[in-house]
């Protein structure tokens, strides 16, 4: 599932294509689980017409703005993807939200449908998106509002812990193997057990991976990179927790993937010792 770089590395394919352009032509698959809570008919009238004056990534969402009040929100769900097409673009079958633009044709594909549209209307930001938990790299992500999440949640695996949106927006599996490699955890520790100064450090590492991974993956800051994770450097776990086979960049050690907490974890167990 795309996570909170790679959903910003989206947001900013349509934002950059498309800002201060006029949509001229909206295409739905009405009939499709996607709009299970967004009137397409309705998305197709509003937009079609209006300028989009502004975007931004939150967590596992995102959110476009357009003049008139409306509010576009996107989440990729499992295998979700915004790209951008010529005007001449024929849409498939998978493609289910279409905006064309003079210049462009914004695409939101998601072969497995496990994605999902919002769509409200009004000055103020609609609840789907103001619900979303304070952002990690925000002043609200503290390590004390840490401590008190882990004490609350002492026996669950510090693995399945990392991946509570309400708390940690944005993280998914692969940035919590990273962020737990990093900070020297092991994913089974129950959370209720780390010390005071692995909090720290843990807190830190969370707002460090999220740092690195917009910089690296979606190019904040910078240009947009040409496609997900060609920026990734070799001294991250990342590279080498997909396949078994891999081994830990610090410590050579063959690495270990297993099932923790419902999801495939990858950690060191040179480097992080139960």
């Amino acid at each position: 599932m795309p996570e909170l770089a790679e959903v910003e590395f989206f947001r900013r394919r349509w934002h950059e294509a498309a800002a201060g352009r006029r949509i001229d032509r909206v295409l739905t698959h009405d009939a499709k689980k996607l709009f299970r809570t967004a009137p397409a008919e309705q998305i197709r009238q509003v937009l079609t017409g209006a300028k989009l004056i502004g975007s931004e990534a939150a967590a596992k969402q995102m959110a476009f703005r357009f003049s008139g009040g409306a509010w576009l929100g996107i989440h990729l769900g499992m295998s979700g993807e915004l790209f951008v097409a010529g005007v001449d673009y024929t849409p498939g079958k998978h493609d289910h939200l279409v905006l064309g633009t003079a210049r462009h044709t914004l695409v939101f594909c998601d072969p497995r449908m496990f994605g999902k549209i919002e769509f409200s209307q009004g000055k103020t930001p609609p609840t789907w998106w103001s619900r979303i938990a304070p952002s990690i790299l925000g002043p609200a992500f503290t390590v004390e509002t840490l401590t008190a999440f882990l004490q609350r949640r002492a026996r669950a695996p510090i693995k399945a812990v990392l991946l509570m949106q309400e708390r940690f927006p944005g993280i998914g599996n692969w940035m919590a193997d990273e962020i737990l490699w990093r900070a020297a955890i092991h994913p089974a520790r129950a959370a209720g057990t780390l010390s005071v100064g692995e909090i720290r450090t843990l807190w830190r590492e969370c707002r460090q991976v999220c740092r690195l991974a917009l910089r690296n993956i979606a190019g904040a800051g910078g240009q947009l990179p040409p496609d997900l994770n060609v920026n990734i450097p070799d001294s991250w776990l990342f590279n080498h927790r997909w396949e078994n086979g891999g081994r830990c960049p610090r410590t050579g050690v063959p690495l270990i993937r297993q099932e923790i907490g419902g999801r495939t974890t990858c950690w060191s167990p040179a480097h992080q010792k139960l």
